[in-house]
Parts: structure tokens; sequence; C-alpha cells
């Protein structure tokens, strides 16, 4: 069944919004310091790796995050993606269990940049 979430490139008509969500407590917690963080965003906004979160505060723990996820990466594999890759921090339980829910499965645990992660694939 096709869900009804729709997709668009992140763009600079985008940013005073992702501003807000990056500084919502539950992103911040994961995402760290609104300010760097919106920095760079607005630095990759055409970077085609980019693309987005839910930063609404009343649109988390109802499902939406592995429908999003799910449609986000059907649309990828869809159109030739072969492998969709993701690496949410190992505590963060929220996204683990949303990237799961959406076919995701756990393939390691690299140490990033800005600490461990899981290494979440969904192939074709």
């Amino acid at each position: 069944m096709r869900s009804s979430y729709t997709f668009h490139p992140l763009s600079a008509a985008d940013l005073p919004r992702v501003r807000q969500w990056l500084a919502a407590p539950h992103v911040a917690e994961w995402w760290g310091d609104p300010d760097e963080q919106f920095e760079s965003v607005r630095g990759d906004l055409n970077h085609p790796s980019m693309n987005q979160f839910i930063g609404e505060p009343d649109l988390i723990s109802q499902g939406h995050g592995s429908g999003f996820i799910r449609t986000f990466a059907d649309d990828l594999i869809g159109t030739g993606t072969a492998r969709v890759v993701s690496d949410p921090g190992p505590l963060n339980a929220r996204a683990i269990r949303a990237y799961e829910k959406a076919g995701f499965r756990r393939r390691g645990r690299p140490q990033m940049p800005d600490g461990p992660a899981f290494l979440m694939v969904r192939d074709a």
C-alpha cells in the first residue's frame, strides 16, 4: 500500500522552518548545537543527499517516522537505487526503531566523525 507522503528538495524557502526544527529539543538532542547544524544544512542545501527529518513535535511517536522513511526509501529504490543507508546514533532508539519498521537492517556499528553509529541498510 502506497502512503500519501510526498517529498520535495530542500530549498532556501525551507530554511526558516529548518532553523525552528533544529532548535526543538527532540531534534537538538541528536543533532547538537542548532546554530552549528543550521549553518551546515544551509551550506549543503544543494547537495543531493540532503533530506528532511521530523521537526514538528506533534508528529513524533505516531508512526510517521517509519512511514516517511519507508516512502523515501521506496522512491529511491523505485528509481534504481540499489541500497539506501543511514547511520543513526546507537542511543537514538526512536530513529533505530523507525528505520527497522521501514525495512532497514543493522549492518554494523562504525565510528563516525561525531561518534559511534548503527549502520542501517535497506537493499532493493
